[in-house]
């Protein structure tokens, strides 16, 4: 999880509707405080910035959501009124369900059969000992984040932050430099963050200037086109998908196989250039 995009953890909102404003996103003594913006502005160098410290250690967390939170502007809110225009996802607004407390939730996950999206989703998570507070806590280093706010764009946010290991399950990318890259790639169409397309079009470019001899590129270009043609995934009633088979569940959303990606080698996958491999 997060491994280009940020590690969720090594071992280690929707208040417009509900009364409650505290709970979940990492611990049960967050606070939901009120946004101090009602719109936040890119910050294009900060974010260049925090790139070059990316593309130099590819682990570095804070880097991804300082390129995230620079370049946020509107998307929070387009995602945010989707939801509002759907029938599931708006039910997934009124519920407020903060995943990361369910996803840490080691006796709720256990429940799941062999073969299930939730099954799969632990055993991605397991043997690189990521957790979804782990991932939370990181998201809260940026000094100036909103994103344990008592707003929902922010409960939209965390949302995004929450189910990215278990868009890496749907679609196939495992956590290396190039599988996170590609899980980025899918989910620029996805969110219309373009702190996605800064990171995952740096990526490939760094990869391009690697010369592997391998389509690393055009696979990032590939998750792109699959994020594209794939259901709009943020609005899903993750509670239900988890308990779905994933063969089912990767048909039922559109999610393409990543052909390109599988042609990689694994140890090629973090060989892009400027990284420490």
């Amino acid at each position: 999880m997060f491994n280009l995009l940020g590690k969720c953890g090594q071992v280690q909102a929707i208040s417009a509707i509900s009364p409650s404003l505290e709970g979940g996103s990492g611990a049960a003594s967050v606070s939901r405080q009120p946004s101090a913006a009602t719109l936040r502005r890119v910050q294009p160098v900060r974010a260049l910035r925090a790139f070059r410290g990316l593309v130099a250690d590819k682990d570095d967390t804070r880097q991804v959501f300082e390129i995230m939170n620079a370049l946020s502007g509107r998307s929070p809110d387009w995602g945010y009124r989707r939801m509002m225009d759907t029938p599931a996802g708006g039910k997934q607004a009124y519920e407020r369900l903060e995943l990361s407390d369910l996803l840490q939730d080691r006796q709720w996950l256990a429940q799941f059969k062999p073969g299930t999206v939730g099954a799969a989703y632990c055993a991605f998570i397991d043997p690189q000992n990521f957790t979804a507070y782990g991932l939370a806590e990181d998201s809260r280093k940026v000094a100036d984040t909103e994103i344990e706010a008592a707003h929902p764009r922010a409960w939209y946010a965390r949302r995004l932050r929450d189910v990215h290991d278990i868009w890496h399950v749907l679609t196939g990318y495992h956590s290396d430099a190039l599988g996170e890259a590609c899980v980025v790639a899918f989910s620029l169409p996805q969110t219309r963050s373009a702190g996605f397309g800064l990171i995952a079009g740096g990526i490939a470019v760094q990869f391009m200037r690697a010369r592997t001899g391998y389509p690393c590129a055009r696979a990032v270009l590939q998750a792109w086109l699959n994020g594209r043609r794939a259901a709009w995934l943020p609005g899903e009633d993750y509670e239900k998908l988890l308990a779905e088979p994933l063969d089912e569940a990767r048909l039922r959303l559109k999610i393409a196989p990543p052909t390109l990606y599988d042609q990689v080698p694994p140890s090629v996958r973090n060989a892009y250039q400027g990284g420490k491999g």
